[in-house]
């Protein structure tokens, strides 16, 4: 036993103070000596043996070096869980409270629930990192309690401690909140606020304080911390009992302090009496408790704990006073208790280990660590894989440990299968390839897509492998995957599949129609075109408008392709008499057929009208060839095409010959006539050049050599001729001249080109002379000297004939742009010109071709209108056929009846409807003023039109009357009765539960205006049935709301801001956590601490509770704050007087101290030497403080 004398607190008083300057030496002597004020401890007899046999103590107390790791479980009764909803556990706050400890001290926690729903913790982590966790487990997953401990009020300021710092460091060691009384507050009372075991330590520490400045004695002994417990007794009874028979005061660690010492103060008579009664507790119950470990391998350790702790929960709930302690990296494990229970539990134990051994193993492999994230796979795929097949737990090391160790545990069986799997897939990915596909680089750009979403999709789908494609500048077709075999052969099989589809989508075929149908082809706006095009799902390109070419390319799928050339050559067939056949001819004849660059094939579709001939694909071996065009000129392209094989099977000769390109014409003749005499003299084939061969002179003939030498001669003999130029002269009628030289010399630049460059020249007007002179080749002058004949003949046997068709039509037998006219007078030959319009200000007559003097007015009063009469000039029999024309073309008008509510859908908006109506059936259709109000719509167009156009009418009118019959369903009303202040609630956060109702039904919802006299009606529109579930809908909302209650609870105005949180997220998240509504009052109210919670009864009330916790956790933050405050700033007048003493002080002074001698100085207060650590050896050292350290 020890004592320790403190000096009074009178004398401390005065000493502090400090003597008077003027104090003489009898003051002197009245200060205290060393001996006196720090008396020292009793002295023992220092023996060698006894120093032997302390020195043999402390050897044996040292325990071996234990690994830092170490594994404790805490349990949390249930009356003091903070958290206690059931449902929510592993999710929820406390979810996140534990998550949030472990990020902050690096431990890692375990949860699991106790029979009596209490709360097991299991710790596990370096032994400051578990501290840390226990304490912030303490403070944030306990119930905060409350209590009060009364010191000497003079005992306070060392509570505070200097600048608050005992204060704080008390906090922070016991977890709790401390509220000292102002200093000018009479109470002596200390509020402790925390956890239970909080306010035990705390209590302790204060009252450890308060011991060390009272006046009696202390005695501090240490006894293990298991025999805590029987000392105290059942809730503290026993030590109760003792310091009350005693008159000692006891303090005993609670069990969260790590502290084994107990301190008694008290009389010295007290202090010796509990002393005794302590230790004869403790040597009781000494020979009752016991240490003990059981021998298990540490792998096993973390399963003999079990899931969250759990297996060891089982067993501390049975033997609560058996503390067992798991270190990692160690063999066993330690038990520590009263000997029955610590036999127990070591039994169980045992029995566990002996049934893990029996049916669990484990093994390592070892696998670079690059391999471990496609051994885990996407989103851990491939090892949850594993684990859940052969039921084993494999930990593979993170990146950052950069350890190439995977530890698989579990059955035997299953960890060898593991092991084996996953040392298969390591062998995989070890044996990772590189595959070049060839991919031709025109596809490249539409396998990445557009902005590399196509190869993005390949590659999510293939994730394990890069894929590299070349550089477009490189021209190369090699693209590189790289990765696992067998994905390498995945990815390659899938994006040639990619490259086949494309191929596929890429074949072309050209289709030969007549340029005149092109626009039928096409369509009004490109409505046909468009049609196909989507239907067969190709591409259809068209040549411009202003070239020669007839070729339609079509671009798609083979069947595709195929599909859409037969519609097309479907329309051609319909609009002409066109006749397609097949003849079979060899495939090897194919290529000599068709010629160089086609020039014996097209010399045949040339010479038979533009009939066109389709020889099938080379190398296909197919034997057929198509010929389309007019009935008579396929026939005759057919025979020439069989006669040309005939020759190439028996004997083909080819010769070559030079002509003068103005020359070609003359040489073919009018319709081919002169070479066609040629061919059926000789028997051979004579091929001119195309406009766009580069050798406009070159002419070839093909055939037998006797027939190519005789068309060659005949041939070289009419060039010969051509070449020898004379002048010639013809009579022509002055009246005629005007139709040759009109537009410009038209007709002379015609026979010019006809006739091999021949030159006609007119005599002047004025000259009044017949006759004209020709200058040229002598047989292309006489040939275009008995064409100019022919012309005037039928100029002079041309007759003017009238056609009477009212001037309302005349725009519609004109055509677009005046196609249609045109079209009879290049099939008739004639010249029609049409009458002025009857006012004056109307567009001139619009005349094609020229009139053979005026046509004079006819003199018959009952005669037609002259703005009726067509004046149609020409050959007799041309021109009444060319009248049959005009007369079919006179548009006719048919009456369709449509209800009259539906003409403006028909009309469309801004008359939309109406003109793609017209446009499509190519009719003109009235639709009768709204005034009438009548049901007669006027359809007027060519007869082969109307039928067309009155089908899509009806059609369009049975689609708007469905669409009215839906719309009147639609249109279905009804109202519901709502309190509009629960208006607010069913909109939602900006509209959302309304948009919801809206969406999900398909109705309009309407809420009434502002001003609107029925407030609480609510209109919904739509379908009956959908408006319905929407009612049904918005009143389980309404129900909902009325079940709902309101309650105002007092919250202290000083913790709102910090509920509300910043920006309102803390009260949002109440709310939403809750499911209620929030009112804290506006500044001003008469009620600042009036808060309202709105919602369902259950709610609310948990609402509450949280708020009013809350408000409790803030509160002391409050108040400790003002109490430091007051603390860390006193008033002016105590600051002053402090000052003013403080000023004159010395300190404590005392006389014979043992550095007043000469050879002693004061310690050294940092001095690990002068003031050493427990525990550490020391040397025996002549010094009044003690032996030195080494």
């Amino acid at each position: 036993m020890s004592s320790v004398a403190v000096l009074t607190q009178e004398s401390f008083n005065e000493h502090r103070n400090g003597l008077m300057p003027d104090a003489g030496g009898e003051e002197e002597d009245a200060l205290p000596t060393y001996k006196d004020a720090f008396p020292p401890l009793p002295e023992k007899a220092v023996t060698p043996e006894a120093t032997q046999e302390t020195t043999n103590a402390w050897a044996s107390k040292i325990r071996p070096l234990k690994s830092s790791i170490i594994t404790q479980v805490f349990h949390v009764p249930l009356e003091e869980r903070k958290y206690k909803d059931l449902n929510q556990f592993g999710e929820g706050d406390q979810a996140k409270v534990c998550v949030d400890i472990m990020h902050k001290t690096g431990a890692h926690l375990e949860l699991s629930l106790a029979k009596d729903q209490g709360l097991s913790i299991m710790v596990s982590g370096k032994l400051d990192a578990v501290m840390k966790a226990r304490k912030e487990i303490v403070s944030r997953l306990q119930t905060q309690a409350s209590a009060t401990v009364a010191i000497p009020k003079e005992h306070h300021r060392f509570v505070i401690g200097k600048n608050g710092e005992k204060l704080q460091e008390l906090e922070l060691k016991t977890a709790t909140k401390i509220q000292i009384p102002r200093p000018d507050d009479p109470s002596n009372q200390i509020k402790i606020s925390g956890t239970k075991e909080g306010l035990e330590k705390a209590k302790h520490e204060i009252l450890l304080i308060s011991a060390e400045q009272d006046k009696r004695a202390v005695e501090r002994v240490n006894i293990d911390k298991v025999f805590h417990p029987f000392i105290t007794g059942a809730y503290n009874k026993l030590v109760s009992e003792m310091m009350q028979e005693t008159g000692a005061r006891i303090n005993v660690p609670p069990p969260s302090v790590n502290k084994t010492e107990i301190v008694i103060t008290g009389e010295k008579e007290q202090v010796a009496l509990a002393m005794a009664m302590i230790k004869k507790i403790y040597e009781d119950k000494a020979n009752s408790y016991t240490v003990s470990s059981v021998s298990a391998p540490s792998w096993l350790h973390r399963f003999i704990i079990g899931k969250k702790g759990q297996n060891l929960a089982k067993i501390t709930q049975q033997m609560p006073k058996v503390h067992i302690e798991f270190t990692e990296g160690e063999e066993k494990i330690t038990l520590e208790g009263p000997t029955k229970d610590v036999q127990m539990v070591q039994s169980q134990i045992e029995a566990i280990v002996t049934d893990l051994v029996s049916r669990m193993d484990y093994a390592e492999i070892s696998v670079d660590p690059k391999f471990h994230r496609h051994l885990i796979g996407k989103g851990g795929v491939n090892i949850n894989r594993i684990k859940e097949v052969h039921k084993v737990t494999v930990r593979i090391p993170p990146d950052n440990e950069k350890s190439n160790l995977i530890r698989i545990e579990g059955d035997p069986q299953g960890v060898q299968e593991a092991k084996k799997e996953l040392l298969e897939l390591a062998s995989r990915m070890e044996n990772e390839r590189t595959k070049d596909l060839i991919i031709e680089q025109r596809f490249h750009r539409a396998i990445i897509g557009q902005k590399g979403e196509k190869i993005k999709e390949v590659r999510d789908k293939f994730p394990e492998v890069i894929i590299n494609f070349p550089d477009p500048a490189q021209k190369s077709d090699i693209v590189q995957l790289r990765g696992p075999r067998t994905e390498v052969e995945k990815c390659s099989k899938f994006m040639q599949k990619i490259v086949a589809e494309m191929v596929e989508n890429s074949f072309s075929v050209s289709v030969p129609i007549f340029k005149q149908f092109h626009r039928n082809i096409i369509g009004k706006g490109g409505s046909n075109i468009k049609k196909i095009r989507e239907e067969t799902n190709t591409k259809i390109d068209l040549p411009a408008e202003n070239s020669n070419s007839e070729m339609i390319i079509i671009t798609g799928k083979k069947a595709n392709c195929e599909a859409a050339r037969n519609r097309i050559l479907a329309i051609q067939k319909e609009l002409a008499n066109i006749a397609e056949i097949e003849v079979s001819i060899p495939s090897k004849l194919h290529i000599s057929l068709i010629g160089s660059k086609g020039r014996l094939v097209r010399s045949i579709m040339e010479e038979c009208g533009g009939v066109h001939i389709h020889f099938p694909t080379e190398g296909s071996g197919i034997d057929k060839v198509t010929i389309r065009g007019p009935v008579e000129e396929v026939e005759k392209a057919k025979q020439q095409l069989l006669a040309l094989a005939e020759e190439k099977q028996t004997k083909s000769h080819t010769a070559e010959l030079r002509a003068k390109p103005e020359y070609h014409k003359f040489l073919i003749g009018k319709g081919g006539g002169n070479i066609r005499k040629v061919r059926d003299s000789t028997g051979a084939r004579i091929i001119f050049p195309t406009a766009d061969d580069k050798d406009q002179e070159l002419i070839t003939v093909v055939g037998t050599e006797e027939a190519v030498k005789e068309a060659q001669r005949e041939l070289e003999e009419l060039i010969k001729s051509l070449d020898n130029v004379v002048e010639d002269t013809m009579s022509v009628d002055p009246k005629h001249h005007r139709y040759f030289v009109a537009r410009r010399g038209q007709v002379l630049r015609d026979l010019a080109d006809e006739y091999g460059g021949v030159m006609v020249s007119f005599p002047r007007t004025a000259s009044g002379s017949d006759k004209v002179s020709l200058k040229g080749a002598k047989e292309c002058v006489e040939a275009a000297k008995k064409r100019m004949q022919e012309i005037v003949e039928d100029l002079e046997a041309q007759v003017t004939m009238e056609c009477v068709i009212p001037q309302k039509f005349h725009r519609s037998i004109m055509g677009p742009k005046g196609s249609r006219i045109q079209q009879i007078t290049r099939d008739h030959n004639v010249q029609i010109k049409f009458p002025d319009r009857e006012e004056a200000q109307e567009a001139p007559a619009q005349e094609n071709g020229e009139a053979n003097g005026e046509v004079k007015e006819p003199v018959d009063p009952n005669a037609p209108k002259k703005c009726d009469v067509i004046v149609i000039s020409g050959r007799k029999e041309r021109c009444e056929s060319a009248v049959e024309a005009l007369k079919a073309l006179v548009p006719v008008t048919i009456e369709v009846e449509v209800p009259f509510e539906l003409h403006r859908y028909i009309i469309g908006q801004k008359g939309s409807g109406i003109r793609k109506m017209m446009d499509e059936f190519e009719v003109n259709i009235q639709v009768p003023a709204p005034e009438q109000q009548s049901d007669k719509i006027a359809i007027t167009g060519l007869s082969s039109h109307l039928d067309r156009a009155k089908d899509g009418l009806l059609e369009r009118v049975k689609e708007l009357q469905a669409e009215q019959e839906d719309r009147a369903l639609r249109s279905f009303k009804l109202t519901i009765t709502v309190d509009p202040k629960y208006h607010p609630k069913i909109i939602g956060r900006k509209g959302a539960i309304i948009t919801s109702i809206r969406t999900e039904h398909d109705v309009n919802i309407q809420f009434p205006e502002k001003n609107d006299e029925n407030q609480d009606q609510i209109t919904i529109t739509g379908y009956e049935h959908k408006a319905i579930a929407a009612r049904d809908a918005i009143q389980a909302i309404v129900d909902e709301l009325e079940e709902m209650i309101s309650e105002d609870i007092t919250l202290d105005s000083r913790v709102h801001a910090r509920i509300i949180g910043a920006r309102g997220k803390g009260i949002r998240k109440i709310m939403d956590e809750f499911k209620v509504d929030l009112r804290f009052p506006q500044n001003g109210a008469a009620d600042p601490n009036l808060v309202t919670v709105t919602g369902r009864p259950e709610h609310v009330d948990e609402a509450i509770d949280h708020l009013l916790n809350l408000e409790e956790e803030y509160m002391v933050d409050v108040v400790e704050n003002e109490a430091k405050m007051a603390y860390m700033r006193p008033s002016g007048g105590s600051a002053a007087a402090s000052d003013d003493q403080r000023g004159s002080s010395k300190g404590f002074v005392v006389r014979e101290a043992p550095w007043a001698a000469g050879s002693e100085k004061a310690p050294d207060m940092s001095s690990s030497e002068d003031f050493p650590s427990f525990g550490a050896p020391v040397a025996t050292k002549t010094s009044p403080w003690g032996p030195k350290r080494f």
